[in-house]
């Protein structure tokens, strides 16, 4: 039996398999990926050509193409025709339990003593400065309470500088708490977490001094590791919305799945490069799914224009974002394109010619190939 190499994960794969064993690409879309892989400058000149025809179509200053050296992606039947759905055996991702929130907060113990008041007093007023919190007025009516001696005053002043600093600390938990759990999605959190619980645990003992500590570590742990894993989250983010694109136009992204679904856990797992080579593979088994369709609807979008332009209406906006997709797709970046498509889309579903009627075409819309 002859073994074939998956273009994604680089695994052997039987002959008869009908997806990589591995990284679960649908082997339908092997010669499709590796033809995209291997492509140095463009991601397929036919299709470049297309959408530059498109924009020439609708773009009234823009030079005449020049005539066609290759056959137009439109012209010949799909590259990637149209396949049965396939359910990934992959399981889905489980993030790692998270840390508990605070709850309610705590409470102030009582003080015993004067010198227990002053030195909640002096420890909360160098915690609020460097939370950034005004505690001007606390100081003030601290500072007259010490010098005559009112114990009971200066009792009320220390609760309620306790109740400002938790409420703040809380609050910084929770945001905290938040961009961890964002984070957890496409990279490891384990010494986050370990953070983010001693800061609990030190707030809830009433320790306002070591949950600041703490929380600024975990703000440092934070930075860190969004910077460390940044090129993840960016593919991550890509791969869904390749995916999400795919299914709005009416597709089965599931045969391409297996590669991104199987970065997304060697990221998580803590495997960056390993996670990142096989995202950016999965990305364009994705592209290799959509291209066809979003040619196909990029065709109805300038149908649209035209019409739009023929009853009177602006399209300079779209056009430009046509001419951005391009660039976009030619430097390979395929979220850029899809931006660029979904802005001329929206565009032009919320495009309505001056009398709110739709347009009475002279001719019928020429329907695109690819449907």
């Amino acid at each position: 039996m002859v073994a074939l190499t998956c273009p994604a994960c680089g695994a052997e794969v039987p002959d008869a398999a009908p997806v990589c064993p591995k990284c679960r690409l649908s082997e339908s879309l092997f010669q499709s990926v590796r033809e995209a892989a291997g492509a140095e400058e463009t991601v397929s000149p036919a299709s470049l050509r297309t959408i530059g025809e498109l924009l020439s179509s609708v773009d009234l200053d823009a030079p005449a193409e020049p005539p066609a050296t290759t056959e137009a992606l439109l012209a010949r039947p799909l590259r990637f025709p149209a396949m049965p759905p396939t359910p990934s055996s992959i399981a889905p991702l489980e993030a790692p339990t998270a840390p508990a929130p605070i709850g309610e907060f705590p409470e102030l113990p009582l003080a015993t003593t004067e010198a227990e008041l002053d030195a909640r007093y002096d420890e909360y007023r160098h915690v609020g400065r460097r939370l950034g919190l005004d505690f001007g007025d606390f100081e003030s009516r601290g500072a007259a309470a010490r010098l005559v001696r009112d114990t009971p005053s200066l009792a009320t002043v220390v609760r309620e500088m306790f109740v400002h600093l938790t409420s703040a600390l809380t609050e910084e938990y929770d945001a905290a708490l938040a961009q961890r759990n964002e984070l957890a999605a496409f990279s490891p959190v384990g010494a986050v977490d370990a953070a983010l619980d001693a800061a609990r645990r030190a707030l809830v003992r009433r320790d306002v001094t070591g949950a600041q500590r703490r929380l600024a570590l975990v703000r440092d742990e934070l930075h860190q590791s969004e910077e460390e894993w940044a090129v993840g989250r960016i593919l991550v983010t890509e791969g869904e919305l390749l995916a999400a694109t795919v299914r709005e136009l009416g597709g089965d992204p599931g045969p391409a799945l297996g590669p991104f679904e199987s970065g997304r856990r060697l990221i998580q797992s803590g495997r960056r490069s390993e996670g990142e080579r096989l995202l950016a593979r999965g990305a364009i088994a994705l592209w290799t799914v959509l291209e066809p369709r979003l040619i196909a609807e990029l065709y109805r979008l300038r149908d649209r224009l035209l019409e739009i332009r023929s009853a009177g209406g602006e399209i300079q906006g779209p056009v430009e974002e046509l001419r951005t997709g391009l660039a976009e797709l030619r430097q390979r970046n395929f979220v850029g394109t899809v931006v660029s498509y979904r802005r001329v889309r929206a565009f032009v579903d919320q495009q309505a010619v001056p009398d709110g009627r739709e347009p009475e075409l002279s001719e019928p819309v020429r329907p695109s190939p690819l449907r």
